[in-house]
């Protein structure tokens, strides 16, 4: 089901880049500039199903007034900021532009470099992947690749107690506790769309959930996370140290962990 959900949310709405979203300056945007943008993102969709030559024409014209609506705008809002920079809301307003400024300048998307251990500046991306595998292995494994745990008894896997089947309003109730909103895991499904399949995702989830019980097996795309850097807002912006790991996990997983 998770193949199909992928496939067929990017044959509806198609597939963004994946990179992070920018921090933008969006405090002179006005009614023209969102209905204009509007009408672009509307033209983009319409396109993406059917590439024929009116939607193709309508996209560029469309897109076309969208950068002539945000140029109006902008000249507009910094010429009104200009004439009253003597003012309280003027000060209030180059406040608000230079907090998003400097916002930017500490977007990991913006940092093109980071230092090795040596202090080192690392610049080409190999290198600065292999840099930020190498931090979060010594901070999380303690500079071990691995390690194992000896038990001081063994396991005995006869002596494992019942454990009753999963039923399905305990499913439902766990979708309800779920926050929305939150950053994917690997397997691109996030809890909303459970929410919205209803009784037909409780029922099949129940018998996923069962089946791992029952097999002592879970999906293989739940063994795998994304971990994003994020930066702690002091320090330098280059060291890795200033940053704390965020792992991201399949929200389906984090479901069946509910029970």
């Amino acid at each position: 089901m998770a193949t199909c959900i992928r496939k067929i949310a990017s044959e509806e709405f198609g597939l963004s880049q994946g990179n992070r979203r920018e921090v933008k300056d969006t405090w002179w945007w006005n009614e023209d500039v969102q209905k204009a943008i509007k009408e672009k993102k509307d033209c983009y969709k319409r396109l993406h199903h059917d590439k024929c030559a009116d939607n193709i024409e309508k996209y560029r014209i469309a897109k076309k007034s969208a950068k002539r609506a945000v140029s109006r705008a902008r000249g507009q809002a910094y010429d009104n900021l200009y004439q009253r920079l003597d003012t309280k809301q003027g000060e209030k307003d180059i406040y608000r532009m230079a907090k998003i400024r400097e916002r930017k300048t500490r977007n990991i998307n913006q940092v093109k470099c980071i230092k090795d251990e040596a202090n080192q500046l690392l610049v080409k991306n190999e290198e600065i992947k292999n840099r930020w595998k190498e931090y979060f292995n010594k901070l999380f494994n303690g500079g071990n690749e691995s390690s194992t745990i000896e038990l001081d008894e063994p396991f005995d896997d006869n002596n494992r107690g019942f454990v009753r089947r999963i039923q399905e309003y305990e499913v439902k109730e766990a979708i309800k506790r779920m926050k929305v909103g939150k950053a994917m895991g690997p397997d691109g499904i996030p809890i909303e769309v459970w929410r919205c399949l209803g009784d037909i995702a409780i029922v099949w989830l129940t018998k996923l959930f069962n089946t791992i019980f029952r097999t002592n097996r879970m999906p293989d795309e739940w063994r795998r996370s994304t971990l994003v850097p994020i930066f702690k807002n002091k320090g330098d912006v280059q060291s890795c140290t200033n940053y704390r790991g965020i792992k991201l996990m399949s929200h389906t997983m984090k479901l069946w962990e509910s029970h």
